[in-house]
C-alpha cells in the first residue's frame, strides 16, 4: 500500500512539475565572433536535431537584451528574461531541415554572464514572462535580418546616386534647398510665376528625392515594427521591399504636391501674398535633415547592432516628432517678423495647415504601432 501512494505520489509530482527532459543542450553552445566596421561583436551558436523526438517540444531559456536568430532569419528580440516552447514539428514545417542552426547576440556574452539554455521536453508547461497580443505570435513578428540590411543598404545608395546627379545637375539649387535656417529669398523663387516653377523638373526631382528618404525610414519600420502586415502583401524578401519603397516614393511624391497647393490655398484665403514657398521649402528642408539624421543613425546600427534597431529607430521618430514640432514654431516666429500680420490669425493659419494634420498623422501612425 505504502508502494502505491509513493508511485502515484511520484507520478502527481511529475505531473504538476516540470515537463520531462528528454534531450539538453546546453553543453553544446559555440561561442563565434562576428566582425564588424567599427566593434567585435561575441555569438552563441547551436545544432538542433528536429528529427530526434518530433513529437516534443522545444524549451528556450533566454535572458534579456538578447537576440535570437534561427538559420539566419530574426525570430525575436528579448528585452526581458523569457522562457518559452515551440513544437518540434513546426520548426521542421517551416525550415524543412533536419537540423537547425540557433544563433543568440547579448551584449553580455563576450564577458560570460549570459545563462542560455534549450531542451526538449515532451509536456507543454506553462509560458514564463511571454506576453502576446491576441495572433501576435513569434510566426508572425518573424522577420528575416539579411533582406532588411539589403533593402537598407540598396535604397540609401540609389538615393545617394541621385542626389549627386541632382548635384551636378543643379549645384546652387541644391545648395538652397539644403540651408535649414533660411527662408528661400525673392532671387531664388520670385513672386511671378512661382507655381510654374514648383512642377519644374528640378523641384519634382528634388521632391522625389525626400520622397524616397521618407518612404525608406517609413518601410524599414514596417518592417522592424509590424512584419506581419507584410504578410498578405508582396512577401517579405528583398525584391517585395524595393517595390513597397518605389511605391511609397513615388506616393509620398504624389503627397507633397497635394500638400503644397493645400498650403498654397490656405495661403491665399488668409492673404499672406507669396509666402507659401518660403513657408514650404522651410520645413521641408526640416524633414530632409530630420530623416538624414534618422538613416544615417540608423545605417550605422545595422551594420554594428542590429539587436536594438527596434529601440533606435523607435527613439529617432520620436525625436523626429519634437523636431518638426520645434521647426513649425520656428517658422511662426520668422513668419511674424517677415510679415505684417495679426499674430493670432498667423498661429491659425499655421495651426489649420501644419499643426492639426501633423498631430492627426502622429496619431495615426501610434495607433497603427500599438
Amino acid at each position: 500500500m505504502l508502494r502505491l501512494v509513493l508511485i502515484l505520489g511520484f507520478l502527481f509530482l511529475g505531473r504538476t512539475g516540470f515537463a520531462q527532459l528528454v534531450e539538453n543542450y546546453d553543453q553544446e553552445w559555440v561561442n563565434s565572433d562576428k566582425q564588424s566596421l567599427v566593434s567585435r561583436e561575441v555569438q552563441k551558436q547551436l545544432s538542433v536535431n528536429l528529427e530526434t523526438f518530433p513529437e516534443s517540444f522545444l524549451r528556450f531559456e533566454v535572458p534579456g537584451n538578447s537576440t535570437l536568430f534561427i538559420e539566419g532569419k530574426l525570430w525575436r528580440l528579448f528585452q526581458k528574461d523569457t522562457v518559452f516552447q515551440v513544437p518540434v514539428y513546426k520548426l521542421k514545417e517551416e525550415f524543412e531541415k533536419e537540423t537547425i542552426q540557433l544563433t543568440v547576440i547579448n551584449d553580455r556574452i563576450s564577458l560570460g554572464g549570459v545563462s542560455l539554455s534549450v531542451s526538449k521536453v515532451l509536456d507543454q508547461e506553462m509560458t514564463v514572462g511571454f506576453t502576446a497580443k491576441a495572433g501576435d505570435t513569434p510566426e508572425n513578428r518573424r522577420v528575416i535580418a539579411q533582406p532588411i540590411k539589403d533593402f537598407y543598404f540598396t535604397s540609401l545608395l540609389i538615393i545617394l546616386f541621385l542626389l549627386a546627379i541632382y548635384r551636378l545637375a543643379y549645384p546652387y539649387l541644391l545648395g538652397v534647398l539644403l540651408q535649414p535656417l533660411a527662408v528661400i529669398n525673392a532671387e531664388d523663387f520670385s513672386e511671378s510665376g512661382s507655381l510654374q516653377k514648383f512642377f519644374s523638373f528640378d523641384i519634382l526631382f528634388y521632391l522625389l528625392i525626400v520622397g524616397m528618404m521618407i518612404s525608406q525610414s517609413a518601410v524599414t519600420s514596417i518592417l522592424i515594427f509590424r512584419p506581419e502586415w507584410l504578410k498578405g502583401w508582396l512577401g517579405r524578401d528583398f525584391a517585395s521591399f524595393m517595390m513597397i519603397w518605389l511605391a511609397g516614393s513615388f506616393g509620398m511624391l504624389i503627397l507633397t504636391i497635394l500638400k503644397f497647393i493645400a498650403i498654397r490655398i490656405i495661403s491665399y484665403l488668409f492673404d499672406l501674398g507669396k509666402s507659401e514657398f518660403a513657408h514650404f521649402f522651410y520645413l521641408l528642408r526640416l524633414i530632409v535633415i530630420g530623416f538624414s539624421a534618422v538613416i544615417l543613425i540608423g545605417c550605422y546600427f545595422m551594420v554594428n547592432n542590429f539587436s536594438v534597431i527596434s529601440s533606435v529607430f523607435g527613439s529617432l521618430m520620436s525625436l523626429f516628432f519634437w523636431f518638426y514640432v520645434l521647426g513649425v514654431f520656428g517658422l511662426f516666429l520668422i513668419m511674424m517678423n517677415r510679415l505684417s500680420f495679426k499674430k493670432y490669425h498667423l498661429f491659425t493659419y499655421l495651426c489649420i495647415a501644419e499643426i492639426v494634420p501633423f498631430l492627426i498623422l502622429s496619431k495615426w501612425i501610434m495607433v497603427l504601432g500599438q
